[in-house]
C-alpha cells in the first residue's frame, strides 16, 4: 500500500493534521508515503483528480489503483484503522 497525501501550505486542516501523521509516521516506520503540494506538483495532482477541498489523502495498492480516499482533516483513529486494514495490500 502507498499513501498519497495532497496539501497545501495555505491550507490551515493541513497543518493541523501535520502533528497527526508525525505521530502515525513514529508508529508506522515503513509506510509508503508520498506528499504532493497543491500547487507545486499540480500535474501530479491533477492525475488524482483531486478537488479543491484539502487536506486528501489516497490509499493506493501496489498497481497504483485507488483502494479509498479521505477528504479534509480525519482523526488520528480514522487514519490509524484505514492503514490497518490496506497495510497488507
Amino acid at each position: 500500500m502507498r499513501i498519497i497525501k495532497i496539501g497545501a501550505v495555505w491550507c490551515p486542516g493541513c497543518l493541523v493534521m501535520k502533528k497527526v501523521w508525525n505521530k502515525i509516521t513514529n508508529d508506522y516506520p515503513n509506510l509508503d508515503i508520498v506528499n504532493l503540494d497543491y500547487d507545486m506538483n499540480s500535474n501530479e495532482v491533477q492525475k488524482y483528480e483531486a478537488g479543491k477541498v484539502l487536506p486528501i489523502v489516497i490509499f493506493v495498492d501496489e498497481d497504483n489503483h485507488e483502494l479509498e480516499r479521505l477528504i479534509g482533516e480525519q482523526s488520528e483513529d480514522t487514519l490509524r484503522r484505514m492503514i490497518d486494514k490496506y497495510e497488507n495490500n
